[in-house]
C-alpha cells in the first residue's frame, strides 16, 4: 500500500527543484545551443518556483493548486 498523498510535500519538492535549477551548471556548449540551455533553465526555474509557491489542497480527490500571480504591492 502506498503512503497517502500529501499535496504540501509535493509543493516542497517543487521548491527544491527550483533551487536545483539555480545551482545546476551548463554543458560546455557555445553559441545558440548555450542560449537554448539558458532559456530552458530560466523557464524551468520559473515553473518550479511558481508551483513551489502554490497553496495546495486536496478535497474529495481533487488537487487544487492556488498561485497568486498578482504583483506584490509596495505597501
Amino acid at each position: 500500500m502506498s503512503p497517502a498523498f500529501d499535496p504540501n510535500e509535493m509543493v516542497l519538492r517543487f521548491r527544491e527543484r527550483a533551487e536545483a535549477v539555480k545551482r545546476r551548471g551548463f554543458p560546455p556548449v557555445e553559441g545558440p545551443e548555450r542560449q537554448q540551455f539558458i532559456e530552458a533553465a530560466r523557464i524551468d526555474f520559473q515553473d518550479f518556483a511558481m508551483l513551489g509557491d502554490a497553496v495546495a489542497t486536496l478535497e474529495d480527490g481533487i488537487l487544487r493548486l492556488e498561485i497568486d500571480l498578482r504583483p506584490k504591492s509596495d505597501a
